[in-house]
Parts: structure tokens; C-alpha cells; sequence
């Protein structure tokens, strides 16, 4: 079997989302990214496929290039989020896509090339295991999900109702609500934020598959979720809390409430999100009980370099988190969309 790579243009998008939709991937790996993407922060992208001799599609790799004033120019698959990588009907095929990667990181004077799997493809490749997420399979009912977390866990979602905690779950109309704690709570962490554009467009061209889940107290949103549903998974790749609350247990009463809500949409399995190994979040997460999942971010890297540390525990960036957490929100929000768009 001979096989070609190609680029994917818009005339072609469709046969690229009919083999996503085959080979069951990650919602991620959805050609819409691309022009989402490119919309809100500005980036090409370069995806990647394959075809046999009979003109079937075998293989795919999303490539997002990035160009940071910070971190230089590198590609990802995919930025932002959890998961992206190569997906491939064969060994072959994968070989041929990560030539082409390598050709290309060449070909636009990257650095390297990261690639965010579930799985281990290549023992060749260097590779991050630093990173986990959490999976939860659900029960039928919330009632065996209660019984399950054990008496104390339901004392603590208990505890924010005294305090007036309500809980909802829905659209586009709770964005706002969802973005005032969210954007609180990343200047408080020393990140730059998303921008409200970002949230919009994910709900605009997925809506389907997106939830938003707030908490509030006395009527102030005070926790908050976005969640992304795809195969009968829902995953909640950002969530926050306002510090002020967190001494009444606020975080627990937000993730029953939506894993009680999964439950009720009939998902089969939650996904908690990446956690460091060492992490603090990841204790959170596994009191619900569910189990870790290994995640591997591998690299192509050009001559001489190594894989990249682009995150909190790179310690150089110590004093640029500390300066971040005193700017006043309404600072961080008007300059973090511009600096995390080139943190993947």
C-alpha cells in the first residue's frame, strides 16, 4: 500500500472530520479548531493527513504554529488542550505523518514539535509522563455516585448550603457568570487569561457538545465550570473557585452537581482534566474515585535543543507569577489574552 501526505484545505474539510468521527477521536481533532483558533488568537495551522493509493483517508495530525515572544516558534497538536496527536490506521501511517511534522517544524525554523497523546505511540520519541488526568466511570444513578464518595464527602457538599450555594448548569447564558470567577481566579494563580472571545467561539461552533456550570451564593457566582462533551465523555478542562470560599467546601458542592448533571445526560465516563503528578488538584480529584490515566507529550526536536519546561514549575518564571497575582483584574484581563496566546 502506498500512501500520501497532503494539507488540509476547506474544500477537503469534510472528509478529514468523516475519519475523526470513524476513528473516534477527541473532539479535538475537529478541522472547525483550525479556524477557531486562527480566529481568536491568530495562528496557522497545518493539518496534516494521509491518504492510500485508493484515495482513503488513513491518518491525521493537527499542527498549530506558534510564535511566542517568550517561547519562540514552535508547533503543537494541540495547544490549549488535553489532547490532539497523531491518530493513524497503522504504524505507516504514523511514521509518515511524524516525517512530515519533522519537515515542516524544518521548513518554519521551529524549535520542536509537541505532540498530546493518551497513549504511548513511540519508545523513539522523547517523551513528558509529568502529566495525568483523572477518569471517572459513572454509575447509573447519583444515589449509587453518593454512596460511593463515602459519608464525609456528602457532609462536605452539604457545607455550602448553609451558605446559600445554589447550583446551575447551562449555555452561552452563563458565561459571563462563569467568566467572572474564572478570570478572578487566573490572576490569583499568576496566569494570564483567556479571553471571553476564546469561551464564545467554543460555544458558538460547538454548543452542542458545551455545558457551563456556576455556583452561586446570595446570587454571586463564586464557582464555575466549562464543560466539553464528546463520545459519551465530559470532560471539564477549565473549573474555578474564589478564594473566599473556599473555607466552606465550595469546590465540592460544584463538581457533585455536575457529575450528578453527567449522570442524568447518560455519560458514561468523567474526565477530570491534566494534573501534575505532584499536584495538589490531583488529591481533589481522585476523592471521587476515580483513576489516573498516564498522558504522553512527545517531541520532535531539532538539533541541540531539549524538550521545553513551559509551565509553573519552570522556576525562571517565579518572579513573572508573583508580579501577575497584584495586577488588578480589570489589568489582567485586558493583557493576558495577548500573552497566552502563545502559552500552549
Amino acid at each position: 500500500m502506498k500512501y500520501k501526505s497532503q494539507l488540509l484545505t476547506i474544500e477537503n474539510e469534510n472528509i478529514w472530520d468523516s475519519y475523526v468521527e470513524a476513528s473516534n477521536a477527541s473532539i479535538y481533532h475537529y478541522s472547525k479548531w483550525k479556524h477557531l483558533i486562527k480566529s481568536v488568537f491568530g495562528h496557522d495551522s497545518y493539518y496534516l493527513y494521509v491518504e492510500n493509493d485508493e484515495g482513503n483517508v488513513c491518518g491525521v495530525l493537527p499542527l498549530v504554529h506558534m510564535q511566542s515572544f517568550l517561547f519562540g516558534s514552535f508547533l503543537v497538536s494541540m495547544p490549549y488542550f488535553n489532547y490532539g496527536g497523531v491518530i493513524a490506521d497503522n504504524e505507516e501511517v504514523e511514521q509518515e505523518l511524524i516525517s512530515k511534522a519533522r519537515k515542516l517544524c524544518a521548513e518554519l525554523k521551529c524549535t520542536h514539535v509537541e505532540l498530546r497523546h493518551d497513549k504511548d505511540i513511540s519508545s523513539k520519541l522523547p517523551c513528558r509522563e509529568d502529566k495525568v488526568t483523572m477518569l471517572l466511570k459513572l454509575p447509573e444513578t447519583a444515589e449509587e455516585l453518593s454512596k460511593a464518595i463515602g459519608s464525609k464527602r456528602r457532609s462536605q457538599i452539604k457545607r455550602p448550603i448553609r451558605e446559600g450555594a445554589e447550583f446551575k448548569i447551562g449555555g452561552e447564558e452563563l458565561l459571563n457568570d462563569f467568566y467572572k470567577v474564572f478570570s478572578v481566579n487566573m490572576r490569583d494563580l499568576g496566569t494570564p487569561v483567556y479571553s471571553k472571545k476564546f469561551f464564545k467561539s467554543i460555544l458558538m461552533e460547538f454548543g452542542e457538545n458545551c455545558k457551563i456550570s456556576v455556583v452561586t451564593i446570595n446570587g454571586e457566582p463564586v464557582s464555575a465550570g466549562f464543560l466539553i462533551l464528546h463520545n459519551k465523555i465530559m470532560e471539564i478542562p477549565w473549573a474555578s473557585t474564589l478564594r473566599k470560599v473556599n473555607k466552606f467546601g465550595v469546590n465540592m458542592f460544584l463538581y457533585w452537581n455536575i457529575l450528578k448533571s453527567a449522570i442524568e445526560m447518560n455519560v458514561d465516563v468523567f474526565d477530570f482534566g491534566r494534573s501534575s503528578k505532584d499536584a495538589g488538584t490531583l488529591k481533589f480529584k481522585k476523592q471521587w474515585g476515580g483513576e489516573s490515566k498516564q498522558l504522553y507529550w512527545h517531541y520532535l526536536l531539532t538539533d541541540g535543543e531539549e524538550m521545553p519546561v513551559l509551565n509553573h514549575s519552570n522556576k525562571k518564571y517565579e518572579m513573572m507569577i508573583s508580579a501577575w497575582q497584584k495586577l488588578p483584574v480589570v489589568v489582567s484581563n485586558t493583557l493576558g489574552p495577548h500573552i497566552i496566546k502563545g502559552i500552549p
